[in-house]
């Protein structure tokens, strides 16, 4: 597979993902209550109608949201069509996929659905879903691979 399918199969994969986990939830009346998995993660269905940890609720439109993520999505578009590395090529699929899922969620229910609830004791994390896994799994590797880009530049140079 090429760098570019490497990157367009990782968003599919995150967006058919997260929408189909978001689907068993919305379908799954026990989580309306809560559900405890583990002792640390608890299934729980929240309408998220900001951004990350529910910020700009009820003070920027979802359409504008939507705009401004679609914008995003299309500059990481770019960034994949012209990305050399697989590495990098997988991360910005998954980023890709990740945004996509959580805008299809805003376009039909004007907020994203989040339903995984990590805890320690008495202090959660505030409820995510699976694209967001996605978004920050793939964040994390554009983070690693650019440290990995320093390290080889180094020994060119040495």
């Amino acid at each position: 597979m090429n760098v570019r399918g490497v990157g367009i199969a990782c968003a599919v994969a995150a967006f058919a993902l997260d929408q189909g986990s978001k689907a068993f939830a919305l379908r799954s009346p026990a989580l309306a209550n809560g559900l405890e998995l583990l002792p640390v993660l608890n299934l729980v269905l929240v309408e998220n109608r900001g951004v990350s940890f529910g910020m700009l609720s009820g003070i920027v439109p979802w359409w504008a949201l939507v705009l401004l993520a679609f914008a995003i999505v299309a500059w990481l578009s770019v960034w994949l069509w012209r990305a050399q590395g697989r590495v990098v090529s997988a991360a910005l699929g998954l980023i890709i996929g990740g945004a996509l899922g959580n805008v299809a969620d805003r376009m039909r229910f004007q907020a994203v659905t989040d339903f995984l609830d990590f805890h320690l004791g008495a202090y959660h994390w505030p409820a995510f879903n699976l694209a967001d896994v996605a978004v920050v799994c793939g964040a994390t590797l554009l983070i690693l691979d650019s440290f990995r880009a320093k390290d080889e530049r180094r020994r060119a140079e040495a």
